[in-house]
């Protein structure tokens, strides 16, 4: 899959809009990212260096060496401080980092069910006790006649998040694309770690 996604970034992949998830600017205005940030699948950086404008220390990590390129280089044309690096997302415990808030742009709803429970034991390695995950992906009220990624229901993010995990809300929402000139539907999550 990671060679998929670095194939993907040698355009302008459907998801990289040049500019943060508007889900995610509400989050921001809300004051949901909080302390020590990391963006899991980061892709080109825009959501990293949005939360890195509020002072935040921020790391984005992603599986494809040609997003990371492109971030960094859009973060030092830009005078941010957010920190990027290629790393696998099934594998967070290799940063040996613990952040105060993870944030999720699509990840979720490119594993399969296997990859849930690794991506679960991977998320709790790195995201401190009374921390909050934050994730944006495709809803099952989305159609599927366009393709993409797999559609996810709450009971499904229900089901993954059990144990060690408190489910604070999931809401709908929209994931922004040039697929969609209104954003495909969507769901936002925000899981907590106790």
């Amino acid at each position: 899959m990671t060679s998929f996604f670095n194939e993907s970034y040698k355009g302008t992949p459907p998801w990289d809009l040049g500019r943060p998830q508007a889900e995610f600017v509400r989050l921001v205005k809300d004051g949901k990212i909080r302390g020590r940030t990391l963006d899991v699948g980061c892709g080109t950086g825009e959501n990293a260096m949005l939360f890195a404008g509020l002072g935040l220390e921020v790391w984005g990590l992603d599986g494809a060496p040609l997003a990371i390129e492109k971030a960094k280089r859009k973060a030092s044309e830009r005078g941010s401080t957010a920190t990027f690096l290629v790393g696998d997302a099934l594998r967070l415990e290799t940063l040996n980092q613990r952040f105060d808030t993870i944030t999720d742009s699509g990840p979720f709803h490119v594993f399969s069910d296997e990859e849930r429970i690794l991506f679960v034991k991977s998320l709790r390695s790195a995201l401190n006790k009374g921390g909050t995950y934050l994730m944006l992906c495709f809803s099952d009220k989305e159609p599927a006649g366009w393709g993409g990624p797999r559609r996810v229901s709450q009971e499904e993010i229900r089901a993954t998040f059990t144990d060690g995990w408190k489910i604070d809300w999931i809401r709908e929402a929209r994931f922004e694309s040039t697929f969609h000139e209104d954003g495909g539907r969507a769901l936002l999550s925000s899981i907590t770690s106790v």
